[in-house]
């Protein structure tokens, strides 16, 4: 409980004293108010003192108390920021229930310092230094819509209001403006939340402001606007940009989404605020510490890599890596010495730009070398996909689609290596087999990977790696029917199966991506469509690509038509297991399979396994009409397997993409811990990686890395010329521990 509670709950006056009084009853009942306002005072001031000489730092710490109007301000970020190293440096805790804080092992520097909290006006920022302490007056925000500016970005998204349900199906352009495509609600809402979040937050002051009093107008016209000079995406990548949101305005019914949004902005424009009010940090998540580096010198970073998944103490204390997908670099951060630079990745000539090419989703290997996906590359595709001269493109040609490469940082040499492969590739993961297997999503036709072991030993591609199509053993006998033909074909994305006697290939987007470490199994999050998406797994077999068979579970549909949640968009896997699942919905899903009572057959095409799928909204408002998950989008699923934050093994976290936050859930509760970086707002991430430089070293020696991605940088708070940031996430003890 906020310790102010607790102290005015202690004061407040008896039930006798709040009985009106008349004449000199009344005179005794004000001296009593005005006693007991006097004890409240000299308490509190006491209180505050006590508080201040507790907190005990070190030479490279900062401490103090952070004290409201009312005393102790429990929940608030201290936020301590500098230029004085290579790179602008960030650390940021949060005050206890008796308002103290520590800033622990802070590096020599110069540091502004300021307070931040929900319901309450920034302090002054403050110069300090480690080895000092520094206590802050914070003042109460009294002004609902000013006081609303610092909540994230979901806060302010929840008051968009789609159509409602009884508007569709949609009726075009003549009829009420809706795409008649979209035959329920949660069509528009998997585009909007899909769609609309790809690639920044939705509700950030640069999103949900336009000027002008035509707001229709004024959002039209933001469409096409240029972007900044300077940013990322500047020159080819600005109009490529303005199209996609052009494109995806125009699937609404173009009028009908702009309407939306405009109301939207006209709403806030005239003073609407937020339902909800964001709860201030609580019990575990005030031990958080943050720490931020500027880096990649301004470029957009997809996502980061820090160590190998299966083994968090591979690249101990080493640097953090990240891709540039627009431009093509690898950015490498060292975080013991502030440093940072790009290493271009090979065949990312600039005219290659227009052709979007593209660098995505680095993963550390058990030699902490950097694997990182590509869409595109120079060089002549690999005849062996598709010439029958293996045992896989005899089986299932996978050609004819231009080049396809993976590329490989070696940090020991410096270099980056480009391997052709005969699959799309999006994201990787490696297997806990004794081979190291790599696997890859991205292709809709298969599942590719590759034997690390053999490419190691002999440098050929083409020898190491394998692929299979995703069939369902629809007709349960056991096994895939090896003639192609015989197969139920998909009709684009959408699973068809027209014949009970045939097994049945699906088609789609295969995204996130990660290994059972129980089995070995292969799970994607399959998310288009968006409504409802999809689990597959596949499992290869003792003798693949003939032994290949696939497993294809969508969220439960409900009574109404519509489904339990939507949008998958990552998966990972625990320990037992389990796997969990992001729902651009708001949703983290629970998929159980060992309670699934059918695997195989004719039914087993996607509705089979309700019993199987635990759902939970995620924290934070819902939008107008959502009677289930929240406001909230999130890009990928990542389990904690080993501990790396400090929450606990097993432990599933998603990225808050559209709240400043990771989300992490405690399954054993059934509890969020909300872990927010409250400045600079935007943190918008996609995907976290963990790592554990000294397994005896406790809490300081571990951590969870996440990167600020979105595309445009200026949406920060800090504004236009701001960078990326990477950012590292501790859990102590307490909030005082040092």
């Amino acid at each position: 409980m906020d310790v102010n509670r607790k102290i005015s709950r202690w004061l407040r006056p008896k039930a006798a004293f709040r009985i009106p009084a008349a004449g000199i009853g009344r005179a005794m009942a004000m001296k009593k108010q005005v006693l007991s306002a006097l004890f409240a005072s000299t308490f509190l001031a006491a209180y505050a003192h006590g508080a201040h000489a507790a907190v005990e730092i070190d030479a490279d710490d900062i401490g103090g108390v952070v004290t409201g109007p009312n005393g102790p301000e429990a929940g608030v970020w201290v936020i301590a920021e500098t230029y004085d190293l290579e790179n602008k440096f960030i650390k940021i805790v949060v005050t206890d229930d008796r308002g103290r804080y520590v800033i622990p092992d802070l590096p020599e520097a110069t540091y502004s310092i300021f307070a931040r909290g929900y319901g309450l006006k920034d302090s002054e920022v403050l110069e300090s230094a480690p080895g000092k302490n520094l206590d802050f007056k914070i003042e109460v925000e009294n002004d609902p819509q000013t006081a609303a500016q610092i909540y994230p970005a979901n806060y302010w998204f929840s008051l968009i209001e789609p159509p409602p349900e009884s508007e569709f199906p949609g009726t075009g352009p003549n009829g009420n403006g809706i795409n008649p495509g979209f035959t329920r609600q949660q069509h528009w809402m998997g585009h909007l939340k899909e769609n609309c979040h790809y690639c920044h937050q939705q509700g950030t002051k640069a999103t949900r402001e336009v000027a002008g009093s035509d707001k229709i107008e004024a959002w039209d016209q933001r469409l096409k606007m240029e972007r900044p000079e300077g940013d990322p995406t500047v020159g080819v990548h600005g109009p490529r940009y303005a199209s996609t949101m052009m494109n995806n305005m125009t699937r609404f019914g173009r009028q009908r989404g702009l309407k939306m949004f405009a109301d939207w902005s006209s709403d806030i424009e005239t003073g609407a605020v937020p339902h909800e009010k964001p709860p201030r940090p609580d019990g575990v998540e005030q031990n958080i510490v943050i720490t931020l580096w500027d880096w990649a010198d301004g470029h957009f970073i997809h996502d980061e890599a820090t160590s190998d998944k299966r083994d968090p103490t591979v690249n101990a204390g080493g640097p953090v890596y990240g891709v540039d997908t627009l431009q093509g670099y690898l950015a490498i951060l060292d975080p013991n010495t502030h440093e940072n630079k790009l290493v271009t990745v090979p065949g990312f000539e600039t005219d290659h730009l227009a052709t979007g090419v593209s660098v995505h989703n680095p993963m550390l290997d058990q030699k902490g070398r950097v694997w990182m996906t590509m869409l595109g590359a120079e060089g002549a595709p690999l005849e062996a996909c598709e010439d029958g001269s293996n045992k896989y493109s005899a089986y299932f040609p996978n050609g004819a689609r231009g080049t396809r490469r993976i590329s490989i940082y070696d940090p020991e040499t410096g270099e980056i290596e480009l391997v052709p492969v005969c699959f799309g590739n999006h994201h990787i993961n490696f297997g806990y087999d004794e081979d190291n297997t790599v696997y890859f999503s991205g292709d809709s036709n298969v599942v590719g990977w590759m034997n690390l072991r053999e490419f190691d030993e002999t440098g050929d591609s083409v020898q190491a790696m394998g692929w299979c199509p995703m069939v369902l053993d629809t007709n349960a006998d056991g096994k895939i029917d090896p003639n192609r033909e015989d197969w139920n074909q998909p009709d684009g994305d959408v699973l068809v199966m027209e014949d009970p006697d045939k097994d049945t290939r699906i088609f789609g987007f295969p995204y996130g991506l990660n290994i059972n470490p129980v089995d070995d199994s292969i799970w994607y999050a399959k998310h288009r469509p968006y409504v409802p998406s999809a689990l597959v797994r596949i499992e290869r077999g003792a003798n693949p690509p003939e032994t290949c068979k696939a497993e294809y579970y969508e969220p439960p549909q409900l009574p109404s038509g519509d489904y339990a949640a939507y949008n998958a968009r990552g998966v990972d896997m625990d320990s037992k297991g389990i796997a969990w699942v992001a729902f651009g919905s708001g949703q983290l899903g629970k998929f159980d399979r060992s309670k699934c009572k059918v695997l195989n057959g004719p039914t087993a095409i996607g509705q089979h396994c309700p019993e199987g799928w635990t759902l939970y909204d995620t924290p934070g408002p819902k939008i107008s009409g959502q009677s289930s998950g929240s406001a909230d989008w999130h890009y990928l699923t990542w389990v904690d397997l080993h501990n790396t934050l400090g929450l606990g093994k097993d432990i599933p976290i998603l990225p808050g993409s559209n709240s400043d936050s990771l989300l992490a859930f405690l399954p054993d509760k059934k509890e969020w811990v909300v872990v927010r970086v409250p400045y600079p707002m935007g943190f918008y991430t996609r995907g976290m990686d963990g790592r554990i430089d000294d397994p005896n070293g406790g809490w300081k020696a571990r951590g969870v890395w996440a990167d600020y991605g979105e595309v445009p940088l200026w949406h920060q708070e800090d504004g236009f010329g701001a960078f990326g940031k990477m950012v590292q996430f501790q859990v102590r003890p307490n909030p005082l521990a040092h």
